[in-house]
């Protein structure tokens, strides 16, 4: 399998199982909306923190930035998004309401790139196009107020932000956590604006169906989902994993189908091919240089507290120039002027060398290899915690 197929079938799958959602929320069409998604959102944090506390991770260090980006995307990915969606559907048909968000592809293709300072593929917007146009088709065009047009397109935009406010956080916080926070982030504001909107009414407990139909919500179309959007985006970049999103009116039609819920017309059958082919005739590769994992490699930053990339040896009389980087992201594994750092006991690391000329310790990365630069004598040099010697 190549390196590309698991993060494409993992984009896949997110927006499949986003698609299965229109059927499962008419089992919930009774609740008031708004709860509802927090009750959603919470169970999805739940699920997802807890994964992160089980798995150990090393500690975040979230800055001021981190946060604000976190928030907003809580606020506009997922609140935002919510709230627009829900006031559209009272001026708008759904058709319409899902040929607008289906444009997410194209707006992907085209902004995600300018967002990286770099040009848009014009291969990848063109397999864009095609897949929007087949998500209107299997969407239906509809019709609808200006008002609702509008609103349309601002639940547009809050499913653009919700890919791209992430990229800037996925080198640092990794898939994981992005999918937890903002969920976190967002139930207090969503269960705050169900009050205003209804009232006491915002707060009774879900029926057995419903409850089921929320814990289905919560864990796969929530907490599975958006880990298996993040994962992908991290590794194929906006524009490309955006292709995928065309796929979340073929999960509605599939899960139609085998509900019976409805009959499934030609321009489904049509629409859902087309966005198959739109996605096949998108690049088989991500573009170079997009995605999280390589702008992280490009700035040094370490991804999910895995690994950093440090700067090469210079040569030294004597000495042969360092290798080419390992698979772990390690240049200096191979020079003879590296050893490797072992427990010297607690508090402090002993790096102990095995060339014969050896005095001047740099540290390269943290806790793993250390360079040692030629000089007279060998010598065994200890480290403290903060890298001084």
């Amino acid at each position: 399998m190549s390196s590309s197929a698991t993060p494409a079938a993992g984009a896949a799958a997110a927006m499949l199982l986003v698609g299965t959602s229109t059927a499962v929320s008419a089992t919930i069409a009774d609740y008031p909306v708004l709860s509802g998604q927090a009750l959603r959102y919470a169970l999805a944090a739940a699920i997802l923190l807890t994964v992160v506390r089980s798995r150990r991770l090393p500690r975040a260090g979230l800055t001021p930035r981190d946060f604000l980006l976190l928030a907003s995307l809580a606020a506009t990915g997922l609140v935002g998004f919510n709230i627009f969606l829900v006031e559209a559907t009272r001026v708008a048909s759904p058709a319409m309401i899902g040929t607008v968000v289906g444009a997410l592809p194209i707006v992907l293709a085209l902004v995600g790139p300018m967002t990286q300072r770099r040009r848009p593929c014009a291969r990848t917007v063109a397999a864009a196009a095609v897949v929007t146009l087949g998500a209107a088709l299997a969407a239906g065009f509809g019709g609808g107020s200006p008002r609702g047009l509008l609103l349309s397109l601002g639940a547009l935009a809050g499913e653009v932000a919700f890919s791209l406010l992430a990229l800037p956080l996925l080198p640092k916080l990794g898939p994981l956590r992005v999918a937890a926070y903002p969920a976190a982030l967002s139930v207090p504001v969503l269960l705050a604006a169900s009050v205003v909107v209804d009232g006491t009414n915002a707060l009774r407990l879900p029926s057995p169906t419903e409850a089921a139909a929320f814990g289905y919500l919560g864990a796969l179309v929530t907490a599975a989902a958006f880990l298996l959007w993040y994962a992908a985006l991290s590794r194929l970049g906006t524009d490309r994993a955006g292709l995928f999103a065309g796929l979340v009116p073929v999960g509605a039609l599939l899960t139609t189908a085998v509900l019976g819920l409805g009959e499934v017309g030609r321009a489904d059958v049509i629409g859902a091919l087309v966005v198959a082919g739109g996605v096949v005739l998108g690049p088989p590769r991500p573009v170079p240089g997009t995605g999280a994992r390589s702008r992280a490699r490009r700035s040094g930053r370490e991804e999910s507290g895995r690994y950093r990339r440090t700067r090469p040896l210079r040569s030294v009389a004597g000495s042969p120039a360092p290798p080419a980087p390992t698979p772990d992201g390690f240049r200096n594994a191979g020079h003879p002027a590296v050893a490797r750092c072992r427990d010297g006991g607690a508090g402090s690391r002993t790096a102990v060398h095995g060339d014969s000329d050896t005095a001047a310790v740099q540290r390269m990365a943290v806790g793993r290899w250390v360079a040692l630069q030629p000089a007279e004598e060998p010598r065994s040099v200890r480290l403290n915690r903060d890298g001084s010697a």
